[in-house]
């Protein structure tokens, strides 16, 4: 015991029946090795003379080398051991009365310190699996979870077993050591057997509070892998609702149509029923997987600040399908309505048209005829009011949010016809009332001769075979003199078949896009040569001078661009030497594509030039030149023309060819078409190429720009973390990607508000890779919408995902065509 180890040591050494030699070796080895605080030695010599003889010698010569700093006594008999030491201290082997079992005494030390060392064992085995437990990262994933949860398992069940092995053997231990008391009610416990058993007892209790804190940590550990289970489970059924639901809003999105057409929007709205029906189910998993991550914070889970944003998430995109579904349904039903307007209109036109066209011009010249045509004129207007035409523009006008370009367009022009054909009956109403009065004279039928108009010459019209009413159309349209039941008639207008009327209707419809587009053409011009005249001229003007403010000095060219290039060209009045022969006008528009670039030249510009009206447009001098142009608009609104003016290139052309479908010049007028579309998109494209910044290079050598547009980026680096790597996959960059033919630039979209106006998009350069070393990935497993592009042996990939198929499609082509080429150049 430590009690007894403080007192100190008396070692008895017993070699009655023994040499010196082995007196020696003991005492060489207790002075070497004996550790405690030693007292004193005896030594019990050899009981033969020749021995003792030899002990007592060598004791006298060997003392100092045993380097004992203790007296080393030698006895010749145990009686004078008893001399020193009592009976009571002493065991039987040397005459006393200690009751000590050597062999019993080593054998349970012995499995005392061997129980101990277990429980050290044990203890430190759990440490360092509760070590290896706080130190593990929890998986990203599902089945590594699973791997996890369960190889931790294992091994706690192990160390459990190590544990019950543990107490048993420490248990049996206890049993044995207290077996005399168990077999013996008289028996009693040496105090070796008392300190046995209490250091047992200690060790028992010590692996009882390490299994106990264990156990604690292991409950704490397992609840954290069980929720990160539940976490990986939620995120892995998160990530396929969410792409359910993307997909669907992605379908939801394409539906931007609202129909051109009866037809088409009924079948829109069959569409939108059948993706409402298909949406169901992915809407109720993201509400079921919703509740589900509420309950789960409602258990105290660990990850709340990553459940929550989710949960919220998938009620968001649920409530904005639900939100968009009923407004496209709005949207829908209102285009319905409106189609279903414009049909009507468009049928009363046309009957209108065939009404005035199948009366009969010799029957109407009697005054019972002309009192008949009257008549059925007059019922035709009232259904007017049946069809709710009485206010055509009032009931369209509810429906302006709605408006695409083209719909407008086509509604404007029905607008259009519906003045024209009520003008044609408001004419044709005031020559038969003439007629209905007494006639003087008969008249003769005589052969159609338009006259002139006073304001400008009537063009000449190139009729098409088989139409015999054009001329009354024409000139009905156009409003000139001459053409009325008494001053002109059509003697094939009562006999026309269904097929020449329809001719006829064709024909006044193309003319009608021929006159608007000239007309509008001579306003553009005549507006363009106001703006060059009353403002940039007069920014030279001495007497003017003062009123220039001084952010506007020497600065004429920014504000007004190359407006007087623009000018120049549509002055040569080509677009109206077309009204002859219409055919010739698509082959304007091919001949002059080159000189259309000077609009992109134009709109390239136009940012700096409203930097600076927005500096000076208040300023005296402009409000002056507009007093004297007495326009009613300011010169920004001038300003924007030439970008109108493009776009409305674009929607008369698409006009004329719904007119000559299937007819000859359509595929020249296709492709004008095309030319100008082609035009719009460059100049779009310029100005999106002027607003990038942080690029060192010049952008002008970069080739010409092909393609740009905004994708979702992922980025895989083969030198990169494994770490980073998986994070890459999972959250995609926004850039905003350039296409040149020697270089793709990526860039990210910023947008910035300008004193105050509406914002204007920048683009901050990040990255750029030559189009000579990159290669295509054309499809990526899992997703429909994206495409790769690798650098260096796919030492740098980058996963591009666009906004559709058609768009990924389109971008791929392009890309294919730039490798292409390179590769014929290279051969």
């Amino acid at each position: 015991s430590l009690e007894a180890a403080s007192i100190g040591f008396i070692i008895i050494i017993d070699r009655r029946r023994d040499k010196w030699s082995a007196v020696k070796a003991s005492l060489t080895r207790i002075a070497g090795a004996f550790p405690g605080n030693l007292q004193l030695v005896f030594v019990l010599r050899p009981s033969r003379f020749i021995q003792r003889a030899i002990a007592d010698i060598g004791i006298k010569l060997y003392r100092d080398d045993f380097k004992m700093k203790v007296p080393i006594i030698m006895l010749n008999s145990v009686s004078d051991l008893h001399g020193y030491i009592d009976k009571s201290q002493l065991t039987r082997e040397l005459g006393g009365t200690l009751e000590y079992g050597h062999s019993q005494w080593i054998h349970h030390r012995t499995a005392i310190e061997n129980f101990a060392m277990t429980v050290k064992t044990t203890a430190q085995m759990l440490q360092t699996f509760g070590t290896d437990l706080a130190e593990t990262e929890l998986p990203n994933d599902v089945q590594c979870t699973e791997d996890l949860l369960l190889a931790h398992t294992d091994h706690h069940g192990k160390l459990k077993d190590e544990l019950k092995l543990a107490v048993k053997q420490g248990a049996t231990l206890l049993t044995c050591i207290r077996e005399p008391v168990t077999r013996s009610a008289n028996s009693k416990l040496s105090p070796d057997e008392l300190e046995n058993v209490a250091t047992v007892e200690r060790l028992l209790a010590q692996l009882d509070e390490t299994e106990k804190a264990f156990d604690q940590f292991w409950t704490k550990h397992h609840l954290k892998l069980e929720q990160c289970l539940q976490l990986r489970h939620f995120e892995h059924d998160f990530r396929e609702v969410k792409l359910a639901l993307d997909s669907l809003m992605e379908v939801q999105a394409s539906f931007a149509d609202i129909g051109d057409s009866v037809t088409r929007v009924e079948h829109l709205l069959r569409e939108q029923k059948q993706l409402e029906e298909k949406g169901q189910e992915p809407l109720e998993k993201a509400q079921s997987l919703a509740l589900h991550g509420e309950q789960l914070i409602q258990n105290n889970h660990y990850a709340v600040d990553s459940i929550r944003p989710k949960c919220v998430e998938l009620r968001r995109i649920c409530d904005d399908f639900t939100n968009e579904t009923k407004k496209k349904y709005d949207i829908l039903g209102k285009s319905l309505e409106l189609h279903k307007q414009l049909d009507k209109a468009s049928q009363w036109c046309e009957a209108g048209i065939y009404l005035l066209a199948s009366q009969a011009v010799d029957k109407c010249q009697s005054q019972e005829g002309a009192e008949t045509a009257l008549v059925e004129i007059e019922k035709f207007l009232v259904t007017a009011m049946e069809h709710q035409l009485s206010n055509p523009k009032e009931f369209y006008n509810q429906f302006d949010m709605i408006l695409t370009p083209d719909i407008k367009a086509n509604a404007q022009r029905i607008l259009q016809k519906l003045e024209d054909v009520q003008e044609m009956f408001d004419k044709r109403q005031v020559s038969l009332k003439k007629l209905a009065a007494k006639q003087t004279r008969p008249v003769q039928p005589v052969a159609p001769h338009p006259e002139s108009s006073p304001k400008r010459a009537s063009p000449k019209i190139t009729r098409p075979a088989g139409v015999d009413c054009v001329v009354f159309v024409w000139a009905s349209f156009r409003g000139e003199p001459g053409i009325n039941g008494a001053d002109c008639r059509c003697e094939a207008v009562g006999s026309s078949s269904a097929r020449r009327i329809s001719k006829c209707k064709i024909f006044f419809s193309f003319l009608h896009i021929i006159n608007e587009l000239i007309e509008t053409e001579r306003v553009y011009v005549e507006e363009l040569q106001s703006i060059i005249e009353g403002y940039a001229s007069e920014m030279d003007n001495p007497s003017l001078v003062h009123l220039i403010p001084s952010a506007l000095q020497n600065k004429k060219e920014i504000l007004f661009g190359n407006l007087p290039e623009i000018y120049e060209f549509h002055n040569r009045h080509e677009i109206e030497n077309c009204i002859e022969n219409p055919e010739l006008l698509a082959r304007c528009f091919l001949k002059r594509k080159e000189d259309l670039q000077i609009y992109e030249k134009y709109c390239q510009n136009k940012p700096r030039s409203e930097a600076l009206w927005r500096q000076c447009g208040d300023s005296i001098f402009f409000q002056e030149c507009q007093r004297k142009l007495d326009h009613k608009l300011s010169l920004d609104a001038y300003l924007l023309k030439p970008v109108q003016r493009i776009t409305k290139y674009q929607l008369l052309l698409k006009e004329m060819l719904k007119c000559s479908k299937n007819s000859e010049g359509t595929a020249e007028l296709e492709e004008a078409l095309a030319t100008v579309l082609d035009i719009i998109k460059s100049v779009n494209d310029s100005m999106h190429q002027i607003a990038i910044t942080g690029y060192e290079g010049d952008v002008s050598e970069l080739g010409k720009l092909l393609m740009q547009g905004s994708f979702n980026v992922w980025t895989d680096h083969k030198k990169g973390h494994n770490k980073v790597k998986d994070l890459a996959r999972f959250k995609p960059m926004q850039r905003h990607l350039f296409l040149y033919t020697k270089m793709l630039l990526f860039c990210k979209k910023r947008e910035e508000n300008t004193d105050g106006h509406e914002k204007t998009a920048s683009y901050s350069f990040k990255n750029s890779l030559k189009m000579s070393t990159v290669g295509i990935t054309e499809n990526v497993k899992g997703d429909n919408k994206k495409f790769e592009i690798w650098y260096n042996g796919r030492e740098e990939v980058y996963i591009i995902q666009a906004s559709s198929v058609e768009l990924k499609n389109t971008w791929i082509s392009e890309i294919r065509k730039v490798l292409t080429g390179q590769l014929e150049a290279c051969r």
